[in-house]
Parts: structure tokens; C-alpha cells; sequence
């Protein structure tokens, strides 16, 4: 009995050890089950800051300089001459000196001499003072812009008469223009002639494109008799301040010299000329405006456009003087605009 006592016991202190073992085992199983998901919930938690990291980087990094073009770039029309008066073509821009408050510049040549696109402002003088020969000029600025105008050309026509009229706005269509100049009749009116100057500079200003000629021809004899803002001065400086080359026809002939008041108006559209580096002329006879309006023609489809960044760096507003010049070939004439104003910040 004793042994077969003790052998049960045994066997079943065995089972338990088993059961127990087994118990122990699935405890552990069971209690592992949920550190998987713990484990990848870590993994996920310290891999998302290493995700991110690089954004944070790039957030804290500085932005790359942006590239601007300098500001100061100066664009000057150059009409160069013969002692004859024609037009010299075959100049290279190491040909030139250009001198700004007397400190040489480094030139370049922005195109073939007369290649760069034109906005042309032609201006009609309507007043009393010019009825009789109204229709003669007219017919002569129209053969004019047949012949000066190229594809990529604009050309807006303004009326001077007791206020400022914009008769033709800024167009590309030659036919437009011409049937626009045609309708423009003379007056009894008198003549704002500097406000009319004034509007039109500021008109190609706000109503051009960049890297174009600016041109202002004028059919008028320069008096003003009835401008109420604006003067010389005011003229002049927009027309520097816009980068606008100044011609003026005066249909009145030599007689002018008799009358003082005609000469001084004469007179302001010479200085208005010189300071743009373009020109004024006095024909002696009406039937000479279509070969002045000729020679105007063949010196802008001639006319170099040079180019320099100036050495200056102030932003100031000031007006700088600049002074062009062949050195090598002292017998030519040359025409540019006798400074500009330097931008403002």
C-alpha cells in the first residue's frame, strides 16, 4: 500500500510540476503578445522624428540669394555724323569713351546701330499759330511714319492745342496711325505746348515697354501760350528723367528772328534737343519738312545704343551728367543726352 501510496504521489507531483511549467509558459507567451505592438509603436515614435528632421533642417536653412539685375544699367542713343552730316554706321563699342561726372564707363553695344525697336510720340500742333500750313505738314508726318516705322515700332500722336489731346493711343498698326493723324483738324485754339511735352513723355513712360528707343517728334513753333502746370524746366526733365530723344520741327521759317516771342520758343526747343541728344530744325521753306523729316528717319535707323553699368552705386536720384566722345575720330559729330537721373531707393 505504502509504495503504491508514494508512486501516486509522485506522479502526481510530476502533472503539477508539468501543469505549472505549462502555466508558466503560456503566462509568458501571453505576456509578450502585447510588447510586439508596444515595441512598433517605439520603433514608429523614434522613426518619425528622423522623418522629420530633415524639414526642420530645411525650414532653419537660409533661402538662396536671389539673383537681381543691377538697377543701374544707363541705355544712351548715340547719333554719330560725318562732316557732311551722314550718318556713321561701322562704329564698334570700343570706339567710344563715355565719361559719367567725369569717370570713364565700360561700354557695350546693346544691338545693331539702328535695330533696337522704337516708341515714337509725334506731336501735332494745332493751334491758330500754325492753321495755314496744317495740311502740308500733315501730309509730310504721314510719309514720315510710312517711312520710319519697323515691325516691332509703336507710335502714339498727341494734339497741342489749349490742353493736351492723345489722338492716336500707342499702337503697332501703321495703318491705325496714319488714319488717326489724318483726322486731326487745326484750331483757334492756344497752345499748351510744355503741358503737351510733359503728358507725352509721361505717356510712353507708363504706356512703353523696357529696352525701346524713346522718341518725341514735335511739328510746333514752341510757343506756349497756354500751359497752366508746367514749364522749360519741367519739360526737360521729364523728357530726361524718361529717357525720351527730342526732335522739333519749326514750319515758321526764318522769320522768326524778327519776333522775340517766336525766337523764345524757337530757343526752348533747342535746349530741349541738346539736353536729349536729338535736334531741332528751321527749314527755310515748307516744302523742305519732307527731307527734314527724311534726315530724322535715316538718323534713328542709324542711331547706336550703348550701354553701361555705372560705377556709381547711389541710388540717390541726382541727376548724373555724361559726356560721349570718339577719341580716335575727332572730326565726327556725335549727339547723345547730356546725363540722366539715377534711380531712387
Amino acid at each position: 500500500m505504502g509504495r503504491i501510496t508514494s508512486g501516486k504521489v509522485i506522479g502526481s507531483l510530476r502533472q503539477k510540476k508539468w501543469k505549472f511549467i505549462l502555466l508558466l509558459t503560456l503566462i509568458a507567451l501571453i505576456a509578450s503578445i502585447p510588447s510586439l505592438p508596444a515595441e512598433g509603436q517605439e520603433q514608429n515614435q523614434q522613426s518619425q522624428p528622423s522623418q522629420q528632421k530633415p524639414k526642420q533642417q530645411q525650414e532653419k536653412e537660409p533661402e538662396a540669394e536671389t539673383i537681381r539685375i543691377p538697377s543701374n544699367l544707363v541705355a544712351v542713343p548715340v547719333s554719330v555724323t560725318d562732316a557732311n552730316g551722314e550718318p556713321v554706321r561701322n562704329l564698334k563699342a570700343e570706339d567710344f569713351r563715355l565719361e559719367e561726372e567725369g569717370v570713364a564707363q565700360q561700354l557695350q553695344t546693346l544691338g545693331e546701330p539702328g535695330k533696337t525697336p522704337i516708341e515714337l510720340a509725334l506731336l501735332f500742333d494745332v493751334s491758330r499759330s500754325v492753321r495755314n500750313r496744317f495740311d502740308f505738314e500733315r501730309e509730310a508726318a504721314t510719309r514720315f511714319l510710312r517711312e520710319i516705322l519697323r515691325p516691332g515700332d509703336t507710335v502714339a500722336i498727341f494734339a497741342i492745342g489749349t490742353v493736351p489731346k492723345l489722338a492716336v493711343a500707342l499702337t503697332q498698326n501703321l495703318e491705325s496711325a496714319i488714319k488717326g493723324a489724318a483726322s486731326i483738324e487745326p484750331t483757334e485754339d492756344s497752345t499748351a505746348f510744355f503741358d503737351t511735352v510733359v503728358r507725352a513723355a509721361r505717356y510712353l513712360d507708363d504706356n512703353g515697354q523696357t529696352g525701346m528707343r524713346r522718341v518725341m517728334v514735335t511739328i510746333s513753333d514752341g510757343e506756349d501760350t497756354n500751359s497752366e502746370r508746367f514749364r522749360l524746366g519741367d519739360a526737360q526733365r521729364e523728357l530726361q528723367r524718361n529717357d525720351t530723344i527730342f526732335y522739333s520741327i519749326n514750319p515758321s521759317g526764318p522769320s522768326i528772328r524778327l519776333n522775340k516771342i517766336s525766337m523764345k520758343g524757337h530757343e526752348g526747343m533747342i535746349r530741349l534737343a541738346t539736353d536729349t541728344g536729338g535736334l531741332t530744325f528751321l527749314p527755310d521753306e515748307l516744302k523742305e519738312l519732307p527731307k527734314v523729316f527724311s534726315q530724322i528717319a535715316a538718323e534713328l535707323q542709324a542711331q547706336y545704343l550703348l550701354g553701361y553699368y555705372s560705377t556709381s552705386e547711389a541710388n540717390d536720384g541726382k541727376f548724373r551728367r555724361i559726356e560721349v566722345s570718339v577719341p580716335k575720330k575727332p572730326t565726327l559729330r556725335i549727339r547723345a543726352r547730356k546725363g540722366y537721373f539715377a534711380p531712387k531707393e
